[in-house]
C-alpha cells in the first residue's frame, strides 16, 4: 500500500488521524444546551457522496436481503423456544455491545482506551460475529463520517434521506469508503495487525461468522437431543437457537447500529454545538447501550464515555471502567470534565 498523506486536523472539526487515532481531539463546543436546529422539513439536503455509484453493491445487498428473509423464520411457531428468545436478547446487548460498540467503535475507531492484544482481538471476533464488515472497512467508514459529518463526503448522512443514512449507503458501491485506498487513508493502523489484515482478505469474515453460527447450531442440536431424547427434538431446538440467537439477532444488531447513523442525526436534543446534525436520542441510547447519546459523542469523539448528564446512562462506559479497575484497560480517555487518563500498569 502507498503512503498517502492524511488531512491535518481542522480546528473546527474532528479529524481522523490514521497514524495516531488516539490523538483524535474534539473541536470547540459551546457549554449548555445547543439549539436543536431546523426541523426535518426544512433541514438542508445533501446529494449522495460523489464516489457512490449507480449500480447495486451485491456484496452487501445480497447478504442483507438474504438475512432479512431468513429472519422471517422467527414467525414460524415450530422454530420458537424460550431459550432462543433469551439467547436473542443476550446476543443483542452483549455481542452487539462488546463487539460493535466497544470493539469496533471505541477501541479500534477512536482508541478511547488500550487493552491486552488478546482482549482486543476477542472484542473484534465478537464484532465479526455480528457480520458488520471487516474491522478496517468499518473503522474507515466511521472515521470518514467524523471527518466530514453531514457533509457530502459523509458516507451515511441521513440528510440525503432517511433510507440512505440507515441502510441505502451500503447498497451502492462507494470508492471513497470501501477498498484498499480508503483503508490506507483512514485505517492504516488497523491493517498493520496481521490478524486484521487476514480478516480483510477474501471471505474470511464470512468464514468466521458461519463457523460461529454452525457451533451454535451443533451445540444446541446436541443439547436438544439430550434433553428430549429424540433427533427431531434436537433439530427443533438447534434450529430455534440458530434462527433466534444468530440470524434474528444479527439483523436486529444491524438495525441498532444503523439507527445511530440515521435516527441520531435527525431526532433528539443537542447539548453541544458540534457543527453538524448529531443529536442525543434516548431510544437509540436504550437499545444501543449508550451509543444514542450521539451529540455527546461528536462533542468528544475520543472519550470512552458518552455519559455527560446523570440520566444519560452509558452501559459500555461501565464495562470499560470495570476493565480499568481490574487492570485490563489503561490510557482510558475520560470526558473532558473528569479527564484523568491512566498510564499502562507496570
Amino acid at each position: 500500500m502507498g503512503t498517502k498523506q492524511l488531512d491535518e486536523p481542522s480546528p473546527s472539526k474532528v479529524r481522523a488521524s490514521v497514524s495516531d487515532p488516539s490523538a483524535m481531539q474534539v473541536g470547540p463546543t459551546l457549554p449548555g444546551k445547543a439549539p436543536d436546529g431546523p426541523s426535518n422539513s426544512t433541514r438542508r439536503r445533501l446529494q449522495r457522496p460523489a464516489g457512490a455509484g449507480p449500480k447495486i453493491a451485491w456484496r452487501y445487498a445480497g447478504p442483507i436481503a438474504v438475512m432479512h428473509l431468513l429472519a422471517l423464520l422467527a414467525f414460524v411457531p415450530w422454530l420458537f423456544s424460550w431459550t432462543g428468545a433469551v439467547l436473542f436478547l443476550v446476543g443483542v446487548y452483549v455481542l452487539g455491545g462488546l463487539g460493535i460498540n466497544i470493539g469496533y467503535h471505541r477501541l479500534l475507531a477512536h482508541r478511547s482506551f488500550h487493552c491486552p492484544r488478546w482482549l482486543e482481538r476477542f472484542f473484534v471476533v465478537i464484532a465479526v460475529c455480528c457480520m458488520e464488515d471487516a474491522p478496517a472497512l468499518w473503522v474507515a467508514a466511521h472515521r470518514l463520517h467524523h471527518k466530514d459529518s453531514d457533509e457530502r463526503p459523509d458516507p451515511h448522512s441521513p440528510l440525503v434521506n432517511f433510507f440512505w443514512g440507515h441502510i441505502g449507503w451500503m447498497l451502492f458501491p462507494n470508492s471513497e469508503v470501501r477498498g484498499l485506498n480508503a483503508c490506507d487513508r483512514y485505517a492504516r493502523d488497523i491493517l498493520r495487525d496481521p490478524f486484521y489484515m487476514w480478516l480483510q482478505r477474501g471471505v474470511n469474515v464470512m468464514v468466521v461468522y458461519f463457523v460461529h453460527a454452525l457451533l451454535v447450531f451443533l451445540v444446541a442440536l446436541g443439547a436438544g437431543i439430550w434433553m428430549t431424547g429424540s433427533t427431531m427434538g434436537g433439530l427443533q431446538f438447534g434450529l430455534s437457537l440458530l434462527v433466534w440467537g444468530v440470524i434474528l439477532r444479527t439483523v436486529v444488531v444491524w438495525h441498532i447500529t444503523w439507527s445511530v447513523n440515521s435516527l441520531t442525526h435527525m431526532w433528539g436534543y443537542r447539548s453541544y454545538d458540534t457543527g453538524e446534525e448529531s443529536r442525543n436520542n434516548w431510544f437509540v441510547a436504550l437499545v444501543a447501550n449508550g451509543e444514542g447519546w450521539h451529540n455527546n459523542h461528536h462533542a468528544e469523539p475520543a472519550s470512552a464515555s458518552n455519559w455527560h448528564r446523570w440520566w444519560e446512562f452509558d452501559a459500555m462506559w461501565i464495562v470499560i471502567r470495570g476493565l480499568e479497575r481490574v487492570g485490563l484497560a489503561w490510557n482510558v480517555i475520560y470526558p473532558r470534565r473528569q479527564r484523568t487518563p491512566l498510564s499502562k500498569p507496570n
